[in-house]
C-alpha cells in the first residue's frame, strides 16, 4: 500500500515536509543572526534555552491536551502560532531590537513546540491503515533526514546572503502554509471524556508503565540521547579539534545524515518480522564511531563507520515508530509519545552539562571508548525482556480492536506486563 495515495495523508505530509525543511534550515540561521547582532555566546544560550526548558517542561501536558482535543486541531493551532512568534522573530532581527525579545519569544516558540511535538506523531495512524504505517513512516523520516542534510548548509547561504532576518521571515511562511494545509487533514472525531486532564495523564502513565515494552525502549533511547548529546557532539568537538579539525568533523556529520537518509527511502520497501529485534541489533552500528573515535581511528575510518550507522539509526527509528502507531490505541498515542519524547529531551542538556566534567576527571578519549560501550549495552539491554522481542509476531502486544483505538486503555498492553504495580521506568529521571 503507498500511503500517498490516501489524500488525508498526503496532506499531512506534505504540510510536514514545508514544516521540517522550513524549520532545519532557520534553526542556524538564528542561532548565527543572534551572534551577529550582540557578537555574545551568553545571549546565544539564553536564547537556545529559553527554547529548549519549556519545550522539555510542558511535554507531557501536550501530550495530554493532543489526546484531549484532537491532534488536527492542535496542529493547526501551534503552526499558526509558530508562524507567528518566527515572523516576530524576524521583525526583531531585521529592525535590531534589544535581545530580551528575542529570549521571550524564544520562550513561545518551545511552549508552542511542546504541543506539536506528540501530535505530530499521534495523528498518523488515524490518516493510514495498518499495512501502511510502515511506508508512512519511512516517508516522513525520508523528509526529516533530508532536512538534516540540507537544513545547515541552506541555513549557512542565507544568512551570508539575505540575513537571519530574512531567513526567519521565511520560515514564518513556511509554518503559515503548513498549518494551512493541516487545515484540509481530516481526522475522525475523538472520544469525549468528563476526566480531568490530570486524571488523563494519569491513565496515560499507568498505560505506559504497565507496557514494558514501551518504557524498556524509552529508557533505551533516553540513555542513547544522554550519551549522544554528551560524548557523541560535545566531547566529539573537543577531539575533532585536537586531530582532524571541523572540516573532518563536518565531513563525519554528514556522512551519518547521509546514512541515514538512504535507509529512510530503502525503509519504505524493507520488512522485518520483529521490528524492534532487528532495529535495536541495527542501531548498535553507531557504537562503533564511537570507539574509533575513543581509539584515534581517523576521519575516514570514523567517517565510513558513521555513514554505516546512520542506516542502523533510521532503522531503529522507523521500527520503534511504526511499532507505537500499531499497538497503542489512538486515543492513547499523544500521551505515549509524549512520555518517549520526555525521556529524550531531558537527557539532551543533562549529557551536555555532565560530559566535560566526566572527562576532565577520567579522559577524553577514555570517555569516548566507554561511550561506544555504553552505547551498545543499552541498545540492546531491552532484548531481555520477551514483549520487545515479540513485537511483529502473533504473541507480541494486542492490536487496538478498531481504528477508532476503542482498546481498554488502562490495561496491560503485552502479555509480560503484571496486572497489579507494573514496573517502572528504569530511566525516569
Amino acid at each position: 500500500m503507498n500511503p500517498l495515495r490516501d489524500k488525508a495523508f498526503q496532506r499531512f505530509f506534505v504540510g510536514q515536509s514545508i514544516s521540517v525543511l522550513g524549520g532545519a534550515a532557520t534553526q542556524i540561521a538564528l542561532f548565527f543572526a543572534v551572534l551577529q547582532l550582540t557578537g555574545s555566546a551568553k545571549d546565544l544560550s539564553f536564547v537556545v534555552s529559553a527554547q529548549m526548558l519549556p519545550t522539555i517542561a510542558l511535554l507531557l501536558i501536550g501530550g495530554g491536551i493532543g489526546d484531549r482535543l484532537g491532534q488536527a486541531l492542535l496542529l493547526r493551532v501551534t503552526h499558526f502560532g509558530l508562524g507567528l512568534t518566527q515572523g516576530v522573530m524576524a521583525f526583531c532581527l531585521l529592525t535590531k531590537q534589544p535581545i530580551g525579545y528575542l529570549i521571550g519569544l524564544a520562550f513561545v516558540t518551545g511552549v508552542l513546540s511542546a504541543f506539536a511535538g506528540p501530535s505530530l506523531s499521534g495523528i498518523v495512524p488515524q490518516l493510514v491503515r495498518p499495512e501502511g504505517l510502515r511506508k508512512a513512516n519511512s516517508l516522513l523520516a525520508s523528509v526529516g533526514n533530508a532536512a538534516r542534510v540540507l537544513g545547515p548548509t541552506v541555513g549557512g547561504v542565507l544568512v551570508s546572503t539575505v540575513g537571519g532576518g530574512w531567513a526567519l521571515a521565511a520560515d514564518s511562511a513556511s509554518f503559515f502554509l503548513a498549518a494551512v494545509i493541516f487545515c484540509f487533514v481530516p481526522v475522525t472525531g475523538r472520544v469525549r471524556t468528563d476526566r480531568k486532564l490530570f486524571s488523563e495523564l494519569r491513565q496515560g502513565w499507568t498505560y505506559f508503565r504497565g507496557s514494558s515494552w514501551i518504557w524498556s525502549m524509552t529508557a533505551a533511547f533516553t540513555v542513547s540521547n544522554f550519551l549522544q548529546m554528551g560524548a557523541g557532539q560535545v566531547l566529539g568537538l573537543v577531539l575533532a579539534k585536537q586531530t582532524f579539525g571541523a572540516e573532518g568533523w563536518g565531513v563525519i556529520i554528514s556522512c551519518r545524515a547521509v546514512g541515514q537518509l538512504v535507509m529512510s527511502v530503502l525503509m519504505i520497501r524493507v520488512r522485518v518480522r520483529r521490528p524492534l529485534l532487528v532495529g535495536q541489533i541495527a542501531i548498535t552500528l553507531q557504537a562503533v564511531p564511537y570507539l574509533l573515535l575513543g581509539l584515534d581511528g581517523g576521519v575516514a575510518a570514523v567517517a565510513a563507520a558513521s555513514f554505516v550507522a546512520g542506516f542502523g539509526i533510521t532503522f531503529a527509528a522507523v521500527s520503534w515508530d511504526t511499532s507505537l502507531h500499531t499497538y497503542v490505541p489512538n486515543e492513547m498515542m499523544s500521551r505515549v509519545v509524549s512520555y518517549d519524547l520526555f525521556g529524550r529531551s531531558l537527557a539532551v542538556p543533562l549529557g551536555q552539562l555532565t560530559v566535560i566534567p566526566i572527562a576532565d576527571a577520567l579522559g577524553t578519549r577514555h570517555v569516548m571508548v566507554a561511550t561506544g560501550v555504553l552505547f551498545a549495552l543499552a541498545m540492546v539491554a531491552p532484548l531481555m525482556l520477551a514483549s520487545v522481542r515479540r513485537v511483529g509476531t502473533e504473541a507480541g502486544p494486542a492490536v487496538p480492536a478498531d481504528p477508532s483505538g476503542a482498546a481498554d486503555p488502562s490495561g496491560p498492553a503485552d502479555p509480560e506486563a503484571p496486572t497489579a504495580s507494573p514496573p517502572a521506568p528504569v530511566a525516569a529521571s
